[in-house]
């Protein structure tokens, strides 16, 4: 986004450059929702111990359109392990989601996560 003369008195509080922005990031954000939702449920219709790929979510909730969801999913499970309500793993150990390479596991926070 570039500085606009219209902005030069509020440019410090402008977030969105057009109404069409502002409309997809609440989109987003209401998408990212939905996704960190089903990690959740479908973690807690499964064992303790059990995992889900993000796939999954992304596939209860964009159903044929679901590869695009794929980085979207990856990200809610981000958001999900910040707040310590998830853990992500690779060959059943928990990692570090921004050095995570490959295909990885989702399962529910053994140390007091929600749920």
């Amino acid at each position: 986004m570039t500085w606009r003369r219209a902005w030069s008195r509020t440019w410090d509080s402008v977030s969105t450059c057009s109404d069409a922005c502002r409309k997809r990031r609440r989109s987003l954000a209401r998408q990212g929702r939905t996704l960190e939702e089903a990690i959740l449920r479908l973690l807690s219709d499964r064992g303790a111990s059990a995992t889900i790929c993000p796939s999954e979510a992304a596939r209860a909730v964009g159903g044929e359109a679901w590869r695009d969801l794929m980085e979207p999913a990856r990200e809610a499970a981000r958001r999900l392990v910040a707040r310590g309500e998830v853990a992500i793993v690779q060959g059943g150990r928990t990692v570090d989601p921004s050095s995570a390479r490959g295909p990885v596991r989702i399962r529910l926070e053994r140390s007091g996560g929600s749920r």
